[in-house]
């Protein structure tokens, strides 16, 4: 996400100081993420508002926590406990350092965004290929949140069991709780008027309000483990992957949950600014401390909860008797408040990808707030793209492994560590090529055995009915 500064000086400058302003966007490629240094490029970005650092915080890990989050306890059943949380503590790392390489490579180069990091590294094509990643991740993140709201709303089906969904559960199968409609009827009426909005600061209280039902869920999981561990009904977890599991594939099948990992922390092309760039790092930072926190807990009380038993999408297990006293409120609670929350994100996410794909498309054109006509014919198809994608794929696993393995970390990772080891500017120094180099090979071998993976566990999937 990108953040402005200010247009114009606060009238009432006692109200929030000139050390703490920070002005938050999410924009597209295009949008800083060095403060301008001009009144032409203040007025360029005059749509966007100012927030204050705890609001920069709160924003960058709305960006950030998402339904990546839902995935985290089927990583941990794939890697074990321990192994799975030194994996999110180790791509929480990685994302630090290479969001540190874009902010130096873009005040060193006078870059205003991540694009233009990126042009200025490897030209035009350079900055038109992080525009089509970062349509295919915002897609891929999109559709994955529209099929968690499916599965709590309508439910789901896992290896031939189905479990039932929110409004299955109170009203019975009826016609309009079926996934398609529900579907449907919230794209309508939810998604498309939030959509719409053509200031990303009109969403700053649906923000707020996003990150606090994320914790809602959090506090909730955590409470019902508290009680099955008082009362002695929890299980011991592995702490290491499955030891019956040493064949090959089965060891390949651990770099599956890698994709997962990186599209939980991409967030390269929504990066703050503030009035004091130095506290920039102090920021991003905050969040992945927040974020990685947040991601732990709910890896950990997740896995304590359903064991082996985890769905990849966990909200799909909340439809069982939990063995404690108000079961059923419990269980409707935590999938409520986390498909709240998806709605309210699903806008702020929306936003660069419409911007972006209106700069990889109409780049000469003038800014997308002006034509109502482009507004809407882009706001119309990529949404509609979206519902094709939620109804045809199968799972959030799936959208993960394509996304995560492919575009995800390309933003995240490979396409940082090239821009060091091109060094336009002059400035990597051996330590910083040597890192680049490590991270470019760690990316490219764990995703590529990731899509073998997968492509082998699909490809096994359709032959064995025929033996």
């Amino acid at each position: 996400m990108t953040t402005t500064k200010g247009q114009k000086k606060s009238k009432n400058p006692s109200r929030k100081s000139k050390k703490d302003a920070v002005s938050l966007t999410i924009n597209d490629e295009k949008a800083p993420l060095l403060m301008p240094k001009n009144k032409a490029a203040e007025e360029e970005h005059q749509e966007f508002n100012g927030a204050s650092f705890t609001g920069a915080v709160f924003n960058l890990s709305t960006t950030i926590i998402g339904a990546g989050i839902m995935a985290l306890p089927a990583t941990m059943k794939v890697l074990g406990l321990g192994l799975g949380i030194a994996a999110i503590v180790f791509v929480a790392v990685l994302t630090e350092y290479s969001v540190g390489l874009l902010l130096r490579f873009s005040k060193a180069g006078g870059a205003r965004s991540y694009g233009g990091v990126m042009g200025g590294a490897f030209g035009v094509g350079g900055k038109r290929v992080l525009q089509v990643c970062v349509a295919i991740n915002n897609i891929g993140v999109l559709v994955v949140y529209m099929i968690i709201i499916g599965d709590v709303l309508s439910g789901s089906t896992a290896n031939g069991v189905h479990h039932a969904g929110v409004l299955e559960g109170w009203f019975g199968e009826q016609w309009w709780n079926k996934r398609f409609f529900v579907l449907v009827l919230t794209t309508l009426c939810v998604f498309t008027p939030l959509a719409c909005l053509k200031r990303i600061d009109s969403l700053r209280h649906t923000s707020a309000l996003a990150v606090f039902l994320a914790f809602v869920f959090l506090f909730i999981t955590a409470g019902i483990f508290t009680v099955k561990w008082l009362n002695g009904t929890t299980t011991m977890p592995r702490f290491l992957p499955n030891a019956a599991a040493t064949d090959i594939n089965s060891i390949w099948q651990l770099f599956t949950v890698v994709p997962v990992l990186v599209t939980a922390y991409v967030c390269h092309f929504n990066e703050n600014e503030l009035e004091d760039p130095s506290r920039i790092k102090s920021v991003v930072r905050t969040s992945l401390t927040l974020c990685s926190i947040t991601y732990i807990m709910t890896s950990f009380f997740g896995y304590l909860l359903f064991g082996d038993s985890t769905l990849d999408d966990v909200l799909s297990n909340f439809d069982t008797n939990l063995g404690i006293p108000f079961s059923s409120q419990l269980n409707d609670a935590v999938r409520v408040s986390y498909a709240l929350h998806l709605m309210l994100v699903f806008p702020v996410i929306f936003f660069p990808l419409r911007q972006n794909l209106d700069g990889l498309i109409f780049p000469s054109l003038p800014s997308l707030a002006t034509d109502n006509l482009r507004f809407g014919m882009l706001t119309a198809g990529l949404i509609s793209v979206v519902f094709l994608g939620a109804n045809f794929i199968p799972s959030i696993w799936d959208a993960f492994q394509f996304t995560g393995a492919t575009a995800a970390v390309c933003i995240g990772f490979i396409f940082p560590a090239s821009i060091v080891l091109r060094d336009a500017e002059g400035i990597s120094g051996t330590k910083d090529k040597i890192l680049a180099v490590f991270m470019v090979g760690l990316a490219v071998f764990a995703n590529s055995v990731a899509i073998y993976s997968d492509a082998y566990a699909i490809f096994r999937k359709n032959v064995s009915p025929s033996r």
